[in-house]
């Protein structure tokens, strides 16, 4: 339709200028013209609309961190694995890494690169979260709840470093799996899925728990109620999956490694 009105209003101008008596007809007529213009570039306006619709990246609902289990899953499927995370301790990440891990030692399919990155808080350090709850609910540090943080990582690392270097000794497949400490708060969860997928999502830092019942509390954030809101390479946020990704590479480089990796090979 657009093609034809274009077509009429250029066949009828052309002909208006060397026809006299339809010159004649259509003076005064320019309002007409004006108007099929006008409902031409209505026309158009509302297809370059549609289409720019139709390419642009649909929004995601943000996720659960209890849904991790099948972002880990699914990056498992291809030839070469890397998955990255910053966060508390990689709790939320651990079941589901082992699984793949142990399940890759029996079926190890096209997949023949895995790397899992995992950065958490430097807990050899004081800190305000995690920290027992005070007077007027101030933070104070706490080693002993340190210390067991740390615990829970190392128990991670070791599992996690096992089943990588059992991998690699088959011969089928190279696995690294590695942990790495960070300064600061546990503040931000970020998890990147073969530098495609990045999830992003920030720590309740007021949440409160108990060891024993009538024990002290303590500021501990749970992960796994944190939501993550989704980014994907492929869609309008390639950008962002190319800022973040980069970012956690830096961040990774200037991370320590942890005491109970220290003297061991990297």
């Amino acid at each position: 339709m657009t093609r034809v009105l274009l077509l009429g209003i250029f066949a009828t101008g052309l002909t208006a200028q060397f026809m006299k008596p339809v010159g004649d007809a259509l003076e005064g007529k320019a309002y007409l013209g004006g108007a099929l213009l006008s409902l031409v570039g209505y026309v158009l306006y509302d297809q370059v609309k549609e289409l720019t619709s139709s390419v642009r990246s649909p929004a995601r609902a943000p996720v659960n961190s209890s849904q991790l289990g099948n972002f880990v899953t699914e990056a498992f499927e291809a030839r070469r694995v890397e998955i990255s995370f910053l966060g508390y301790t990689g709790e939320t990440l651990y079941h589901s890494l082992q699984a793949c891990l142990e399940d890759l030692s029996r079926r190890p399919g096209t997949t023949r690169r895995v790397l899992v990155r995992i950065l958490v808080p430097d807990f050899g350090q004081p800190m305000t979260v995690p920290s027992k709850v005070g007077d007027l609910d101030a933070p104070v540090d706490d080693p002993d709840f340190r210390k067991r943080l740390e615990r829970q990582c190392s128990e991670y690392d070791g599992i996690l470093s096992q089943l990588a270097a059992r991998l690699t000794a088959d011969g089928r497949v190279r696995a690294e799996c590695e942990y790495r400490l960070y300064p600061g708060i546990p503040r931000d969860k970020i998890c990147i899925f073969n530098r495609q997928q990045v999830l992003h999502g920030l720590y309740d830092l007021s949440v409160r728990m108990r060891l024993h019942d009538r024990g002290d509390e303590y500021y501990d954030p749970k992960g796994y109620r944190t939501d993550l809101n989704v980014w994907s390479r492929d869609g309008a946020a390639g950008a962002a999956v190319a800022t973040w990704t980069q970012h956690f590479d830096d961040l990774w480089l200037l991370a320590k490694r942890p005491p109970w990796r220290q003297g061991t090979a990297a």
